[in-house]
């Protein structure tokens, strides 16, 4: 039996709220940052198994990654 390699992301929110008085009580502005696979850690894909007729071949990782690299993301909400 092979074991494959740990898999483990960190992902991160961060919200930013300014009253705005000009559009009513409740107006404000929202700003948002995501952030996905924060440490931008390398997760690879489990090693070839069942594959033994070539014993070459036999454990090697043949994928690069199972998740993506670091992404980042913006959003700006107007709330009136």
């Amino acid at each position: 039996m092979l074991q494959g390699p740990g898999q483990a992301t960190v992902d991160l929110s961060v919200t930013k709220e300014i009253p705005l008085s000009k559009l009513g009580e409740a107006g404000r502005l929202e700003f948002r940052t995501e952030v996905f696979n924060l440490f931008n850690r390398t997760n690879y894909f489990i090693p070839i198994a069942g594959q033994f007729v070539d014993g070459a071949t036999a454990g090697q990782i043949d994928a690069p990654t199972i998740t993506s690299a670091r992404q980042l993301q913006f959003a700006l909400k107007l709330i009136f």
